[in-house]
């Protein structure tokens, strides 16, 4: 009786146990219960024993059938191969789960380690950069992959598309804001800390103010408006709050005997940083030309400009630039007044592809970008029938584009509706041509301004509408250069089929608009190793036309063969660091001028793009 009391105490006492399916949590509750009988020494050390064993056939048939992670490591840089610290790096599976996360170091290094073999990609973002992925990253046990990722700006999106003309492409000073380099652009860092999330921005890390400044002194032809000795002096500052200030004045200096006094331009402009992926821009422009001679005999050209632009993101996928130009130009006792604003869409659904809206009512003015430098374009109004008048025009395009490796495809389909057109000419013109009181009736038909420094004019052509498309696409050949090749479709101002020469005075009325094509092949960057910045472009089209096919593309005012070279001066230690060579040449061949008469049977040329050749020496300091 007393043993079965004894055999229900302890079965009651076992099944209160808490029981473990695992081996050893079961041996560890048999081994404890047979210490309390005879012989449970024996037993508890051969129970050890077991669970040892045990352990160890475990452990080694885990370790056999686990592979070695992978790991992946790389540089991430930006389009010009500046290394870029803070940027986020990622893995993501292909159910777009993230599998590892590093930031990179002050040399735009990153490692990511202990990754399971499979299929990935690796992304890089940063803020005020578009995304950079590289996809069907295959890692196999154990290997070590290096992936180098290169990031475009937002704002440098024209470095793979380009969607401004050449002034804001490529300008003559190639000054373009500071804001926008990589030692200053705003840095995003994320801490994981207890499961709390911290941000910082580097404009509470800003460096003192930078300044920078330049000092050149060109000469040449110029083209209209830009004719003769130009002494320029730039000063750029970037403030403690990261927004960036830069003065530019054009002093020239008088060269024949219709500049009674040189031409000047000042310009003042401000760019802040809005958020981690905005920015705004403002820059005011005063332009006086003494030595231009509009219709009527009037003399003198002012304008003062204010342009602005802001570009900001919609989510993580739109970007919106919106902005415009209201300027004010003065001739004699005349002047216009115009507001040209524009706005552009861009969406990204995929890192691949992209879609977007454009619409322009300037030339000069159509994106963001066309503010990278505080120097403007001077605009031009001319007297017709009494009262001053300036270009004018609506240009509506929708695009599609996909990049295709490092370059990228871009489709265009735009309509334009031009009011009046500005046509480019050369010759010297007399006062008949521009509107004398013996011919003032004769002349007042059409508008004509002429720069007595360089013998260019502009007259004031009718307008039309055209519709057509653009296919640009974009591929970089060295990791400073690029080339692009350009086609574009719809109608341009022709003269009128024949040997007849037009006359001046009726050309506006007998140009006529006609369906035309045009091609270009751009090459455009910096070699490496030199300092060579290059812009080099060849646009064909047929040659009676007298403006562009598609006068809103990106380099509709480069027609035929141009080119812009600035080249770094070195000579040993005999010249100073900063030193540098400028040549600025349009139409160098002189392709595509039409003859028109002038009031006593001279003759004239009307061209889309008059040869323009300007050099120049600079000084950075």
């Amino acid at each position: 009786m007393g043993h079965g009391v004894a055999d229900r105490r302890r079965h009651s006492r076992s099944s209160t146990l808490p029981f473990d399916a695992s081996r050893g949590s079961l041996w560890t509750t048999r081994a404890i219960w047979s210490s309390r009988r005879p012989g449970a020494n024996t037993v508890q050390r051969a129970g050890v024993k077991i669970a040892i064993l045990t352990a160890v056939l475990m452990t080694a048939g885990v370790s056999g059938w686990a592979a070695p992670p992978a790991a992946v490591s790389g540089v991430v840089r930006d389009a010009q191969g500046a290394a870029q610290t803070g940027a986020l790096v990622q893995v993501v599976g292909t159910d777009s789960s993230i599998l590892g996360t590093a930031f990179t170091d002050l040399r735009g290094r990153y490692l990511i380690a202990n990754l399971l073999p499979g299929k990935y990609e690796v992304r890089a973002s940063s803020a005020l950069f578009l995304p950079a992925l590289r996809g069907n990253l295959q890692l196999r046990p154990g290997a070590r992959a290096v992936v180098n990722l290169t990031m475009n700006a937002i704002f440098d999106a024209a470095s793979w598309i380009p969607a401004e003309r050449r002034k804001a492409d490529e300008p003559k000073d190639d000054w373009s804001w500071t804001l926008r380099s990589g030692t200053n652009k705003p840095l995003l860092r994320v801490f994981d800390e207890n499961g709390d999330v911290v941000l910082i921005s580097s404009s509470a890390e800003q460096a003192k103010p930078a300044d920078r400044a330049r000092a050149e002194v060109s000469s040449g032809d110029g083209g209209f408006g830009n004719g003769g000795i130009h002494n320029i002096f730039v000063i750029d500052r970037v403030m403690p709050d990261g927004s960036d200030v830069q003065a530019r004045a054009d002093l020239g200096a008088q060269t024949g005997p219709y500049l009674r006094a040189p031409s000047t331009s000042l310009a003042a402009g401000y760019e802040r940083r809005l958020g981690f992926a905005g920015a705004a821009r403002l820059v005011t422009n005063y332009q006086s030309h003494p030595e231009m001679v509009g219709s009527g005999g009037g003399s003198g050209l002012e304008a003062v400009q204010m342009a602005s632009a802001e570009k900001t993101q919609l989510g993580d996928s739109v970007d919106l630039e919106l902005g415009g130009t209201v300027y004010v130009v003065r001739g004699g006792a005349a002047y216009a007044m115009a507001s040209r604003p524009f706005v552009k869409i861009t969406a990204h659904p995929t890192s691949q592809w992209s879609a977007g809206y454009r619409m322009a009512t300037s030339r000069d003015l159509q994106t963001f970008g066309g503010l990278d430098t505080v120097e403007l374009e001077l605009p031009v109004g001319v007297m017709e029938q009494g009262k001053m008048h300036t270009e004018s025009g609506l240009h509506q395009e929708f695009s599609v584009g996909r990049k295709t490796g490092r370059g990228s495809v871009q489709f265009a389909f735009y309509n334009d509706n031009l009011k009046r057109m500005m046509l480019a000419g050369g010759g010297e013109l007399t006062m008949g041509d521009l509107g004398g009181a013996a011919t003032a009736s004769a002349s007042s038909a059409n508008g004509i301004v002429a720069d007595t420094a360089t013998d260019t004019f502009r007259v004031l052509g009718a307008g039309y509408r055209s519709q057509g498309v653009n296919l640009l696409m974009t591929e970089p050949i060295t990791q400073g250069l690029w080339v692009a090749v350009e086609y574009s479709s719809g109608n341009a101002l022709a003269a009128p089929a024949g040997k007849r020469p037009m006359q001046l005075s009726t050309a506006a009325s007998e140009l006529k608009p006609v369906g035309a094509q045009s091609a270009t092949v751009a090459l455009k960057g910096r070699v490496i190793h030199s300092g060579t910045q290059v812009r080099a472009s060849y646009r064909w089209q047929p040659e009676k036309m007298v403006t562009a096919v598609n006068p809103y593309a990106a380099f509709s005012d480069q027609a035929y063969l141009s080119f812009f070279m600035r080249q770094p001066v070195r000579l040993g230690r005999m010249l100073p660091d900063g030193l540098e060579a400028t040549v600025d040449i349009t139409n160098l061949l002189e392709q595509g001028y039409r003859p028109v008469l002038s009031q006593d049977g001279r003759t004239l040329f009307l061209a889309q793009t008059p040869r323009m050749i300007q050099a120049g020496l600079a000084f950075n300091f």
